[in-house]
């Protein structure tokens, strides 16, 4: 087989006004969309980050994707060279390859270990917007979200992004969510805001309330380290361990506990079973990261979960917040009491809908910029905002 047409197609996904430690989210969430062509006529689709930029750098790279083999990973990815934009094509030509021989992508990557795959809620700190969802910016009101998340979807993994609110408030709103959920595991993410101080007194604050993880509460590997040592909490991490290169110096400094894989960033696929293994050498934890995205990379984050033995905590998952716009066939895509199943149809197990595929790329034609900012949409809201670090 050989790729015949390399596409790159920008989208706009509805984006509620989620805060974090970066500021506030921007009414769209921007990404770009793979779409491949084999010269059997078989489509095979990916998915990755948004934005000008990002589709300058895809589209730089389709002329080294048009006409090769999809098989022939190592080749394209030396002759692409960045994780990013490689692990883009890598899913759509996995995809390919899935749908010509008939089998899904986890038998790709060696073979499932499990039927479905476990998700977390991803609970945020937002504001009132054109959305159903309400306001929650109070522990109260982060606790009827996390009711909702877990009737709507059956999640028994909560995780809050923090780094918004003072960190005594946000301990408070840890408490709560312990009280009103006793058996559901807790995690909390503050996005490296936090001094080294802070966050080892709000890591005492919480050592009660059994915390699964602590993730990326101090912004390098001699912050996280120095947590660690204070606390027996977990430290998990997307933020300090993003290359294969970093994972020694993490060890040796025991500064992580838990890695969260991301293809999108870790360079596909294929590399996530390879960080896996490797964390499963070093004895670390392995989960998985996510940023806004579509059914594809949902369908992608599943299958690499299902073929990695050692994932045994929940992914993270926005796609709640981001589904009413989903471009995929017969979506919005559902969980199963908090778990995805793995998709058993050849390739990805997804297709693509032409016509919501179509309406996301004009949202994007209307909303397109050069790429994610966080900073300038919570300055429009607050002018006396700054993306100060750390902010306690």
């Amino acid at each position: 087989m050989r790729i015949v047409e390399a596409r790159v197609i920008p989208v706009a996904l509805s984006d509620p006004p989620l805060r974090n430690s970066w500021g506030l989210h921007e009414p769209y969430a921007l990404r770009s969309i793979i779409r491949l062509t084999g010269d059997d006529g078989c489509v095979g689709w990916g998915e990755t980050y948004g934005g000008e930029e990002m589709v300058r750098q895809l589209e730089g790279a389709a002329a080294l994707v048009t006409g090769s083999d999809p098989a022939h990973f190592n080749r394209l990815r030396m002759l692409i060279n960045s994780p990013r934009i490689f692990a883009a094509y890598e899913t759509a030509m996995l995809d390919l390859l899935g749908k010509a021989s008939g089998r899904p992508v986890c038998d790709l990557l060696g073979g499932k270990v499990r039927d479905a795959v476990d998700y977390g809620a991803y609970l945020f700190y937002k504001y009132a917007g054109d959305d159903d969802w309400g306001e929650a910016m109070s522990p109260e009101q982060l606790v009827a979200q996390a009711e909702r998340f877990v009737e709507r979807y059956g999640f028994k993994t909560l995780k809050l992004k923090g780094g918004v609110l003072p960190p005594e408030e946000e301990a408070e709103t840890m408490r709560q969510l312990r009280e009103r959920f006793p058996d559901h595991q807790l995690r909390i993410d503050p996005n490296a805001i936090w001094s080294v101080e802070t966050s080892i007194r709000f890591a005492g604050w919480v050592e009660e309330l059994d915390l699964e993880y602590y993730e990326d509460p101090a912004p390098d590997l001699a912050g996280m380290a120095a947590v660690a040592q204070a606390t027996p909490i977990p430290l998990a991490t997307n933020m300090v361990v993003t290359a294969f290169t970093h994972i020694a110096p993490a060890v040796f400094m025991d500064a992580v506990q838990v890695v969260l894989a991301d293809h999108h960033g870790w360079g596909g696929l294929r590399a996530s079973v390879e960080l896996a293994k490797i964390c499963e050498v070093f004895r670390l934890g392995v989960s998985q990261h996510s940023n806004s995205h579509t059914g594809i990379s949902l369908a992608a984050m599943t299958h690499w979960a299902a073929a990695a033995p050692n994932l045994i905590y929940a992914s993270d998952t926005h796609y709640p917040w981001n589904e009413q716009d989903d471009i995929v066939c017969g979506g919005p895509l559902q969980f199963v009491d908090g778990a995805f199943p793995v998709p058993t149809g050849p390739g990805l197990g997804v297709e693509v809908d032409d016509d919501r595929l179509q309406a996301a790329h004009e949202r994007y034609q209307e909303h397109k910029a050069a790429g994610r900012d966080d900073v300038s949409a919570m300055q429009a809201r607050d002018p006396n905002w700054l993306p100060m670090r750390p902010r306690w």
